[in-house]
């Protein structure tokens, strides 16, 4: 399992926005999904890498055992988690998302 956590870990560094998600950022599978990268990119995120845990269990388990999140989405902005849906939305409405994603991006 160690391997797989460190493919999470280098994963979730491999773009300025990282998100694990059901589906894909064209086609989400889950509202919450959807609605997390709507508001990354109304935030200004332009290069978001995703990562379709419906398509990997073991990822999914790999994931959930690096974050000690249980749910998804689970967004990373320069290599740091933090968090799924709500958390980022509520980011965007304070006007912290879209400073971290700036930052995150130089």
């Amino acid at each position: 399992m160690s391997n797989l956590i460190a493919e999470v870990e280098k994963f979730s560094k491999s773009k300025p926005v990282v998100i694990f998600m059901k589906g894909s950022q064209d086609f989400p599978q889950c509202g919450f999904s959807a609605r997390a990268i709507q508001v990354l990119k109304m935030a200004g995120a332009k290069e978001i890498a995703d990562f379709d845990v419906l398509s990997d269990d073991p990822m999914w388990g790999a994931l959930e055992d690096f974050t000690k999140w249980p749910t998804v989405p689970q967004i990373f902005i320069g290599g740091q988690f933090i968090g799924g849906c709500d958390i980022v939305t509520e980011m965007y409405e304070r006007g912290e998302l879209s400073e971290a994603i700036e930052k995150a991006g130089k």
